[in-house]
């Protein structure tokens, strides 16, 4: 549900993994302007067709129909007539338990969320860090967000090695599709003004839940956001205070390079100069930029790590693959 940008990248990545079949796409949408923006945005997809209310691709190893719906709520989608395993809410606008179980209501066996989650669902999964902790009975799942995820992967990078006092992140995020390009009347002050045109100091909620996936950083996590004015590409400016001396530079670049290398599809380094728009297209969760590694006093290091909304939506694939294991496992043990 939801064919916003994160929407059409998780659409694009499923129809090239076999492990996926995308039956139905709900958006409010007209169908013809959603392939439009399919084939148009992002790079396309000309072998995307749209035949009546039906997007037919041809992807993995048959050719996939996915019926287009137009509904806002999640109440309105009748998933038991689709067979449906899990929901992909991407929508942004639902993101508590009782906004998301309409979902479980119509047949859906499970959703999992794009977004953070307002309260307490039945897990938040941050995959790379705590998917060990998925059961197959979480039936209302968030898959986190980038920055968090970004965030929770280099800590515990770091901390499997040396443990911290305190980390403070700063995410220097690309402008979202909630804020407005014009000054306009918002939730609040700040976020009432021009997305492309300022830099927004704005709340995260992302320490709260990196030091729930990370136990090993409980209560050591502060940050906040600042929205600036460019479309892609995001980036992690982290300070970490060691409880003792710490580490030297080269010492935590050879950390993330060595990381990179045993999970190269999670973890990727990088000692070109890179800028926001270089980091376009890029799939894994964190680009640890070697340059920007600082060290700031005796027992203070900074970290510059880039992230990208794509390396998001394949965790978000890779969230629903897990549970699909789990409950395979599950009916295999009960067999």
């Amino acid at each position: 549900m939801g064919f916003g940008q994160v929407g059409r990248q998780i659409y694009r990545l499923a129809l090239t993994d076999d492990r996926f079949d995308t039956v139905a796409i709900a958006d409010i949408g007209q169908p013809d302007i959603l392939h439009h923006l399919l084939t148009k945005s992002m790079g396309g997809d000309a072998d995307v067709t749209l035949t009546g209310n039906h997007l037919v691709a041809s992807g993995g190893t048959a050719t996939q129909r996915t019926r287009l719906m137009s509904t806002e709520r999640p109440g309105e989608i009748p998933w038991d007539l689709l067979d449906v395993d899990v929901v992909i809410d991407a929508t942004g606008r639902y993101r508590s338990r009782a906004a998301l179980t309409p979902h479980l209501d119509n047949g859906a066996r499970r959703v999992v969320t794009s977004s953070l989650p307002e309260g307490e669902l039945d897990r938040v999964v941050l995959y790379g860090v705590n998917q060990a902790s998925a059961l197959p009975a979480d039936r209302i799942v968030s898959a986190g967000s980038a920055s968090t995820t970004a965030m929770a992967l280099a800590l515990r990078v770091v901390t499997a090695a040396e443990p911290i006092a305190h980390a403070t992140m700063t995410s220097v995020h690309a402008y979202t599709r909630d804020q407005s390009l014009y000054d306009h009347a918002g939730p609040d002050y700040r976020r009432s003004r021009a997305a492309a045109g300022n830099i927004i100091p704005n709340t995260t909620p992302a320490p709260h839940w990196v030091e729930q996936a990370l136990p090993a950083v409980k209560g050591k996590v502060s940050g906040f956001a600042l929205n600036v004015p460019v479309a892609v590409g995001s980036l992690l400016d982290v300070t970490l205070a060691f409880e003792d001396a710490g580490m030297a530079a080269d010492e935590i670049n050879a950390l993330f390079t060595t990381a990179a290398e045993a999970e190269p599809e999670l973890i990727a380094v990088t000692r070109d100069p890179i800028v926001s728009s270089d980091v376009r297209g890029f799939s894994q969760s964190i680009l640890v930029d070697l340059q920007g590694t600082l060290r700031a006093g005796e027992k203070l290091m900074k970290l510059l790590a880039w992230h990208e909304i794509l390396g998001h939506s394949r965790r978000i694939l890779d969230v629903a693959a897990h549970y699909a294991g789990l409950d395979a496992a599950r009916t295999a043990g009960a067999g």
